[in-house]
């Protein structure tokens, strides 16, 4: 199962991968990121746990953080989209504002 996706506008949707073992969900611990940050391939975004383990997962490329897709204690299914990033590097756009975690 791909982990990401990307549209013409230059956003990459990040979705929870399957962490280990099998198993279908996890749950947000702690999101090391907001909005508007920058992040780099490799980079460690946020803490997950599942019934086996907590884990960090890093983002796979670099550019800005533009949406959190669930705060923090959310139980997300694999496969779900938990973030965007603007990988085009623009700055954000003006009159969106951030998603509350």
């Amino acid at each position: 199962m791909t982990t990401m996706t990307e549209n013409a506008s230059g956003l990459r949707e990040f979705k929870m991968p399957d962490v280990g073992e099998g198993l279908t969900e996890a749950e947000i611990l702690k999101w090391y990121v907001q909005p508007g940050d920058t992040v780099t391939d490799g980079q460690v975004v946020c803490e997950v746990e599942t019934a086996k383990a907590a884990v960090e997962l890093p983002i796979p490329y670099d550019g800005v953080v533009r949406e959190l897709h669930f705060p923090e204690g959310t139980t997300v299914d694999v496969g779900q989209v938990i973030i965007a990033v603007d990988v085009t590097g623009g700055p954000a756009p003006t009159g969106q504002a951030p998603v509350a975690v």
